[in-house]
């Protein structure tokens, strides 16, 4: 297997803007900010916010499986995203569904907290990963996120959730703003 020289740094400063701006936008919206409609999606401030979180909880999924199925033939890991892509309906009803629920439980106070644990995990968990480990991957379901290619490394998914993150915030329409 072969090691990938990542630049751990800029994704460690990835996800603590990432974070400082989690909070900025938590920090500075009011009730009826958080209850606005996003632009482009069907969620609210709000539950969009907790998606966000969502996508960098979903990577640390992501590296477990990776791990594993990043050990195995790839041919096991190319069926296992082909059942996965043949699933993609029932995906996105969950993907849509878990934000709408998730707000009802977290509110922005607890919904913050939580991103911090989830970034430190995250944190963590790069700080031991070897190069070797790094270089580790498997193929995923592209059809369930455009950020999804074939087949991602360990190290592609420690960069995804930012990705996400910053895909998603431009859908934001809290304080009012067009950005």
């Amino acid at each position: 297997m072969s090691e990938i020289a990542m630049d751990r740094q800029a994704v460690y400063a990835d996800y603590e803007r990432a974070r400082q701006t989690f909070h900025d936008l938590l920090d500075s919206a009011a009730p009826t900010d958080l209850a606005r409609p996003t632009r482009g999606t069907r969620w609210t401030n709000e539950q969009l916010l907790w998606h966000m979180l969502f996508g960098y909880m979903v990577a640390r999924v992501l590296l477990v499986l990776g791990g594993v199925f990043g050990r195995l033939p790839r041919g096991v890991g190319k069926a296992f995203a082909r059942a996965l892509n043949a699933a993609t309906v029932p995906f996105d009803r969950v993907n849509y569904l878990g934000p709408c629920g998730a707000v009802k439980v977290f509110g922005p106070r607890r919904t913050g907290a939580t991103f911090d644990r989830v970034i430190d995990s995250l944190h963590r968990r790069l700080a031991a990963q070897s190069n070797a480990d790094l270089a580790r991957g498997m193929h995923y379901p592209v059809r369930w996120d455009p950020f999804f290619q074939d087949f991602m490394t360990l190290a592609d998914i420690y960069r995804y959730p930012t990705q996400h993150f910053d895909f998603h915030r431009r859908q934001l329409t809290l304080n009012g703003e067009v950005s």
